[in-house]
């Protein structure tokens, strides 16, 4: 079948027909009534970055439109809708590129005009796992007809077709051009109009999830929709099927992986979208976790959600890299399987090398059929197999590794296991609680990687003394410090409270590791944090990296914004950068960022060497930059040239910085009461952001000249004070022209040292 014929109205009873070739534009074209409909996308009319049209692709034949999974569908209204009632047939290729979990019992609609709840007109669409339906209203009742066996495949073209006839009493399904499933209905019984819109790809009563957003929605590539005022026969569509395949020799073409990738291209200008952190190629991400060394790269995954810039549908994100730094998008690792562990999501976890030393996955496998529904999966590579150095496949194991038993942690709360091997045994940490005690760790021990025992709380802390340590820990993370001063090995023990009253941020205790009771005694009960920025540095991950031997730990550097901005942008929060944690000689745990992020250096825009902090800002007056690397070294005391602290007190840095400090973000350390902080009062005039106010922290430099370390990439702001804390901010400043800087003190304050180079993007 030619373009030019396959584009006309073909047999009797055809009243639409989208071909979906356009190619670009922001309607499609119903080749029937020569209407074109309007579609809607998040970046017709961006806000933040450069305005483009959907995503147009090849097709089975001529072109296809990708729908993004949240915010793209087609509208046809009401009025100018094909009237049907006594009998139809709807038909499209499609390709799937995620499952919804189906909200509300809802599908995510290919075709629909309906109202369930008054039962009225009809929906074709995809429900979990890539099951399918077609569902309508009939004298009074709603009626189903489910295909379950033959799933959808994601990422293949599929045509399905679904016909309702009156006289024959029935509706079938048909999948690449055979029947499939059945149903009788009612003799002598038409559908019951529905007068809402007729939409493509959108469900007309998507369950509500948030401002904007909505649940129920296609995600893939869509073609050739038709919809025909009669029930085509089983012969007909056959033939149908047949003949679109002429043109690739009988066979379905394969989609080309950059026709239906999940694609950062779109959102690379977004003047808000860090450049130089890890982000997933669009749409939500939580904590980067599961850090991993394999072949030569480093392995990094993260919780994701393909279909939106919204939490939900919890999949295993996946970047591999040969520094740390600079990261590349592989597919999805983990994703919800119907008959696997994980039917409901595969959550936060961990990586280990197996008995073979390859990369294993534990994860948290979410089924909410069971009781508790959070329990602990494997995935094994299958490196050994096909030799996969990218780690892209992973087999997973047909039961769960632990499932939680009564007595063993607060029962229900169980998830984001840590796992490592130390001699002949895997060890694993599981975030979980104490009913009554507060939150803990629990410890299970496995001489094979497959049955694990029991072993009790690693470490409970008093809840009484610390309340914002809440009911429940995740992320449990432990890594070795090595010696201290006096010859004790020590540990960093990593968690985040969860929980009434608890304070969402990155808690750690330094302290002896009993390998043999599998129990961790800490140095001080007073639980320490590692960032003072207040919930923009959590969701801890970390590794031993077996390359250099240091202690590695990733974060998720939250996003704070509303969910609308989130719709508006199509992504939703990025990665923080990976910092190594080490013991310092006097005993305090130090946190930097690794030395690879050098690489990332450009131009150098400023250095200077001992100058009056006038002078240091004459020099700055025109340096600008949202994506810098700025290192600062303060005098103190008698180098300051004054003896003593003055009453100014407040020394530091201003970033986003406008013209006349309309905006501005100011990062300083009052030496007067050892905080270190962050004041947003003025960091962006746009409304609709809802960031402001002043995070802080205690840092004692002990006599020290304070050395800033600090990293902005658009709205990220990260900044790292002698080697002993780290603050994490986010700034979405309104002012296109807040990219000023300004050293900040007391008017006698020198500056020992300035240097400030340009960054460049890991994704250009």
């Amino acid at each position: 079948m030619d373009n030019n014929n396959r584009n006309k109205p073909t047999g009797t009873g055809l009243v639409a027909h989208w071909p979906l070739d356009e190619g670009s534009g922001r309607t499609a074209m119903d080749v029937v009534s020569g209407q074109a409909d309007e579609i809607s996308y998040a970046l017709l009319d961006a806000r933040f970055t450069e305005a483009i049209d959907p995503g147009w692709r090849f097709g089975m034949n001529g072109g296809s439109l990708l729908f993004d999974g949240y915010s793209t569908w087609i509208t046809r209204k009401a009025g100018a809708s094909p009237r049907l009632g006594e009998a139809f047939t709807v038909s499209a290729w499609v390709a799937p590129r995620s499952y919804e979990w189906g909200a509300e019992q809802r599908l995510s609609a290919i075709v629909n005009q309906h109202d369930r709840e008054a039962r009225e007109g009809f929906i074709f669409g995809i429900y979990r796992h890539g099951s399918w339906s077609l569902q309508l209203g009939l004298g009074g009742e709603w009626h189903e007809l489910w295909c379950h066996d033959r799933p959808l495949a994601k990422q293949k073209w599929s045509h399905v077709a679904a016909t309702f006839d009156k006289d024959q009493a029935g509706m079938k399904l048909f999948l690449n051009g055979e029947q499939v499933a059945e149903l009788a209905t009612p003799a002598n019984t038409a559908m019951t109009p529905c007068a809402s819109d007729l939409l493509i790809g959108k469900n007309n009563q998507a369950a509500v999830l948030a401002e904007a957003f909505r649940h129920n929605m296609f995600d893939g590539l869509m073609d050739e929709v038709r919809i025909y005022d009669r029930a085509l026969s089983t012969a007909e569509i056959a033939a149908y099927y047949e003949a679109e395949l002429l043109p690739h020799e009988g066979d379905i073409p394969a989609i080309a992986e950059a026709d239906i990738r999940l694609d950062r291209a779109p959102l690379l200008k977004d003047r808000h979208r860090p450049q130089y952190h890890a982000s997933p190629p669009v749409h939500w991400m939580n904590e980067p976790h599961a850090p991993i060394y394999f072949n030569g790269k480093y392995h990094l995954f993260y919780q994701h959600n393909p279909q939106g810039p919204y939490w939900a549908q919890i999949h295993w994100g996946h970047w591999v890299s040969e520094d740390m730094v600079h990261w590349r998008d592989l597919p999805i690792a983990l994703a919800p399987e119907k008959g696997a562990v994980d039917p409901d999501g595969a959550w936060s976890g961990s990586a280990a090398y197996d008995e073979n030393g390859i990369p294993a996955l534990f994860f948290t496998a979410g089924d909410d059929s069971a009781s508790p529904n959070q329990r602990v999966g494997l995935a094994r590579s299958s490196f050994l197999e096909d030799g996969d150095s990218d780690l892209v496949r992973w087999k997973k194991h047909q039961e769960p590794l632990i499932v939680q038993e009564k007595g063993q942690g607060m029962f229900g709360d169980f998830r984001d296991p840590f796992v490592w091997k130390e001699g002949e045994l895997w060890y694993l940490l599981i975030g979980s609680g104490t009913d009554g005690q507060g939150g803990t760790a629990l410890a299970y021990t496995s001489g094979n990687m497959i049955d694990w025992e029991y072993k009790g709380p690693f470490y409970v802390a008093d809840p009484d003394a610390y309340p914002y340590l809440g009911n429940m820990w995740e992320l449990p993370v432990l890594l070795p410090l090595g010696k201290d001063g006096a010859g004790e090995e020590k540990h960093v023990f990593l968690i985040s409270p969860l929980g009434p009253g608890a304070d969402v941020e990155v808690f750690y205790w330094i302290g002896a590791f009993d390998c043999d009771a599998f129990r961790f005694v800490p140095d001080h009960d007073e639980p320490q944090l590692i960032d003072v920025g207040d919930f923009h540095f959590t969701g801890p991950s970390g590794m031993v990296d077996p390359r250099t031997g240091r202690n590695i730990v990733f974060t998720i550097a939250q996003g704070e914004r509303t969910p609308q901005l989130d719709y508006d942008s199509g992504w939703a929060h990025n990665a923080g950068l990976p910092v190594q944690l080490l013991l310092r000689e006097d005993g305090r745990l130090g946190v930097e960022p690794i030395e690879e992020l050098k690489s990332l250096r450009g131009e150098l825009l400023c250095s200077l060497r001992d100058k009056t902090l006038a002078e240091a800002n004459g020099l700055l007056a025109n340096v600008q930059g949202d994506m810098l690397e700025i290192q600062v070294e303060f005098a103190a005391g008698a180098e300051a040239g004054t003896g003593t602290v003055t009453d100014t007190s407040r020394m530091g840095l201003k970033v986003r910085r406008s013209p006349a400090s309309e905006e501005e973000t100011f990062l300083y350390y009052d030496p007067h009461s050892s905080e270190f902080g962050v004041d947003r009062l003025k960091a962006t005039s746009a409304p609709e952001e809802r960031i402001g106010g002043v995070q802080s922290g205690k840092l004692e430099l002990r006599g020290e000249a304070l050395r800033l370390r600090v990293y902005l990439d658009r709205s990220m702001v990260e900044a790292y004070a002698n080697g002993l804390k780290s603050l994490t901010t986010r700034v979405y400043p309104g002012r296109l022209d807040a990219l000023g800087l300004q050293l900040y003190g007391d008017e006698d304050q020198r500056i020992k040292s300035l240097d400030i180079w340009e960054m460049k993007s890991i994704y250009w």
